[in-house]
């Protein structure tokens, strides 16, 4: 999600953006009932907009024109909150109404759909403001594919607003990523939002797999590293978290 001026309206960022954008949007949203009795968690509005739209927002304020939404629970009214849509220009639906595969299997799935050798990938359910420049553009300016496999936006975890957890990973100076482990304690939190290279997913088939799967085999090459986030982030996973994601959006 963005709340930002337009594009037009902020500072430049010149870099080649990935052709595709990939919206993480299949799942059962079970800690967010009783919302998701009637409706999948993704066309949850938060501050009268829903988070599809607002993760799509963001796809199209960037200037990538072709974005993949996978859908599962409720598929039908993705679909159809996707084709109410003009911006991006294309946006294709992989569908999962047969099989819930998680977000790596998701991911495999939806490859014949997905352009280039890499890609973004959002969760839906999290929300990221703009700091001076657009955040995606920022991503894709950083990514390098001589080196890396995975790109992460991380939230620091002391500004990681309606996260419950104890963080997800440790970055050196250069940016590359350990995860937390067996510590107590990680200083970032993963965002939501990455650009991760088709090759991690070759020969995955379309069964139920995290996205761990995908990072391991970056990590065990030291191929993959984060970049953090200068500006808001919200998770929102639970009912009570509208309302306080609301509240802190009337002081942006």
């Amino acid at each position: 999600m963005t709340i930002s001026a337009p594009l037009s309206l902020r500072p430049g960022i010149a870099c080649a953006l990935p052709q595709t954008a990939m919206v993480l949007a299949a799942g059962l949203g079970k800690r967010m009932r009783p919302l998701t009795a009637t409706r999948p968690k993704p066309l949850i509005d938060v501050a009268g907009r829903s988070l599809l739209d607002r993760a799509l927002d963001g796809v199209a304020a960037a200037g990538i024109e072709h974005a993949v939404v996978n859908a599962h629970y409720f598929a039908d009214q993705i679909e159809a909150a996707v084709k109410s849509r003009r911006q991006p220009a294309q946006i294709d639906v992989s569908d999962e109404r047969a099989l819930l595969l998680e977000t790596g299997g998701g991911i495999a799935k939806a490859l014949p759909l997905i352009r280039g050798d890499s890609f973004f990938t959002i969760n839906s359910d999290n929300m990221w403001i703009d700091g001076a420049q657009d955040t995606l553009r920022l991503i894709a300016a950083r990514w390098n594919p001589d080196e890396m496999d995975a790109l992460l936006l991380l939230v620091p975890l002391a500004r990681a607003n309606g996260y419950e957890g104890r963080g997800d990973f440790h970055m050196d100076g250069s940016g590359c990523l350990t995860p937390r482990g067996n510590l107590k304690i990680a200083p970032f939190v993963y965002s939501g939002l990455q650009i991760i290279s088709r090759r991690l997913f070759d020969g995955e088939p379309a069964e139920p797999f995290t996205m761990w799967r995908a990072w391991h085999k970056a990590l065990a090459q030291g191929r993959m590293f984060g970049l953090s986030h200068a500006g808001l982030w919200f998770h929102v996973g639970t009912p009570a978290s509208i309302a306080e994601t609301e509240a802190l959006l009337q002081d942006v």
